[in-house]
């Protein structure tokens, strides 16, 4: 029985463009001394106010446990704070600090440029039309976790 060739597959295709995006993108973003997943926290953080990480979670599609560590990486690094609940001591909400805020624009920007600098290559059709396929597979596959790797 014949095997199918790897190009023969979207999959590969996607998987081969999605690799050289990110790859791009990390690079970018650790100038700024933060991750991809850094970056995505950050952002979803970034339109809320001091937010329970349960509520993060949901948003993003992870774990708690994921966003913990997301939470406490940037919490070292001086990009997010912690507020404790007046009412129960156990319970905490997460917000972005002076700086973590100030460097949102910024990281914004990078992301716009890795777009620009990829799918530049690209006639505005083609984008726009590679844009809705994608997530209309999305909306249909219902996938909801925020790529962060």
């Amino acid at each position: 029985m014949p095997a199918s060739e790897l190009t023969d597959h979207t999959g590969y295709w996607m998987r081969m463009v999605s690799n050289a995006v990110s790859l791009e993108f990390a690079r970018k973003v650790a100038r700024e001394d933060v991750t991809v997943a850094e970056w995505s926290f950050m952002r979803v953080l970034y339109d809320l106010t001091p937010t329970p990480p349960s509520v993060l979670a949901e948003k993003m599609g992870m774990t708690k446990g994921a966003i913990s560590k997301l939470a406490e990486r940037l919490i070292a690094k001086g990009l997010v704070a912690r507020e404790e609940n007046r009412d129960d001591r156990r319970a905490h909400s997460l917000f972005l600090t002076t700086e973590g805020r100030a460097k949102i624009p910024v990281l914004a920007a990078l992301a716009d440029m890795n777009d620009a600098e990829f799918f530049g290559v690209l006639t505005t059709q083609e984008l726009e039309t590679l844009d809705r396929i994608l997530r209309v597979l999305a909306e249909r596959r219902e996938l909801k976790t925020s790529p962060v790797d």
